[in-house]
């Protein structure tokens, strides 16, 4: 069995203006890239946030919305300036519209190595389970 697997370069991609967010730094933000995979149990969404550390990343869940922002401090270079520079440095934003196979009050969130891990566990009744087959 062939799986549909969608692959993405691994470029940053500035965000498009929302119409519900008005943005009170004039400041580049960039969607994360995102892997989701899941198993029988969970989803999960890992988002790529170089630079992001803990202190500037916030989850939230509100309604069916899971937003993530991120708050990057711009790089200082002891005694000298920037010459040139391949990355660019900006906060993260990126949202996602749950539905009601996921159990909200069991959502974790971890960072590490600026990859942002976020388990949604799925709700019992969206589990996968076997049908057992009686003969006769």
């Amino acid at each position: 069995m062939e799986e549909n697997i969608r692959t993405v370069t691994p470029e940053k991609a500035e965000a498009r203006e929302a119409s519900r967010v008005e943005r009170t730094k004039d400041r580049k933000t960039f969607v994360p890239a995102v892997d989701i995979t899941e198993d029988d149990s969970n989803l999960y969404i890992f988002a790529d946030m170089p630079g992001a550390d803990e202190k500037g990343v916030n989850v939230s869940l509100e309604n069916d919305v899971l937003t993530i922002d991120a708050q990057v401090e711009d790089q200082k270079f002891e005694g000298h300036g920037v010459s040139y520079a391949e990355y660019g440095v900006g906060d993260y934003h990126r949202v996602f519209t749950l539905n009601e196979a996921v159990d909200r009050d069991r959502i974790e969130a971890r960072l590490k190595n600026g990859v942002l891990s976020i388990v949604l566990p799925k709700a019992e009744e969206a589990k996968t389970r076997s049908i057992p087959i009686k003969v006769g």
